[in-house]
């Protein structure tokens, strides 16, 4: 990470940490994240936006961030709000991962920590990895948009395999998020549910399950065997 975006990341950290409106985000100036230099913005990339993006999935997922970032573009389409959605979604399953492993870690059963229950460490290695792909997936996803200059048709593919990818894995975090947690994750008193209703919103937002699978699909058939691997070659280098 460059220096530039570790300080981003610190602000974004101070700014959002007990926001209770979308108030402190606006004074901050991150609607100007997305905005030229020339255009007396912060000229960031979509690398920028993802790691703040990620971090208000862990610590705001319900206030608008995403649409006040977005904000900065010229043209806001839904891929792009597709992908704004990614990096919430890969961070607000961070977060379900990390109060979960806290909570099996002290709380107490038989005599001993949840956490020492070959069956709950099965469950959150599970989680685990669903939250792992999700972030490779939003990193790609974020690296193509940043080289084709925010293009999303040029970044179509990476757009609808990380949404995809990422609609699929919210219902396996947090199905073991509130089987691993028992009734105290429903409760108001504790932050898990936040998370989890978030997720399940997002989940249906810009792009259901079928849609971006269906774009994918016809992507991919459309450009045949070979044209895949020289595709996903190029993108590689």
């Amino acid at each position: 990470m460059s220096a530039a975006r570790e300080m981003l990341c610190d602000t974004a950290r101070a700014v959002l940490a007990g926001a209770s409106d979308i108030a402190p985000v606006e004074e901050a100036g991150f609607a100007l994240l997305l905005v030229p230099e020339e255009q007396g913005g912060f000229g960031g990339d979509w690398g920028d936006a993802h790691a703040v993006l990620h971090i208000a999935g862990m610590a705001v997922p319900d206030l608008p961030v995403a649409e006040t970032i977005l904000s900065g573009l010229s043209d806001v389409s839904m891929p792009h709000r597709a992908a704004a959605t990614v990096s919430l979604i890969a961070g607000a399953m961070g977060q379900a991962l990390s109060l979960s492993i806290d909570h099996v870690n002290t709380r107490q059963q038989f005599g001993r920590p949840l956490g020492k229950f070959q069956a709950v460490q099965q469950s959150l290695a599970v989680m685990a990895c669903e939250v792992a792909a999700v972030d490779a997936a939003a990193a790609a996803m974020a690296a193509r948009l940043d080289a084709t200059g925010f293009d999303a048709d040029a970044a179509s593919v990476e757009i609808a395999a990380a949404k995809l990818r990422a609609n699929r894995a919210v219902g396996v975090v947090t199905a073991i998020a509130h089987q691993v947690h028992g009734a105290i994750g429903f409760t108001r008193e504790y932050d898990l549910h936040r998370v989890t209703v978030s997720l399940m919103r997002w989940r249906g937002e810009h792009g259901n399950d079928a849609y971006w699978a269906q774009i994918l699909g016809r992507r991919v058939a459309g450009l045949g065997g070979r044209g895949l691997w020289e595709s996903l070659t190029a993108r590689a280098g």
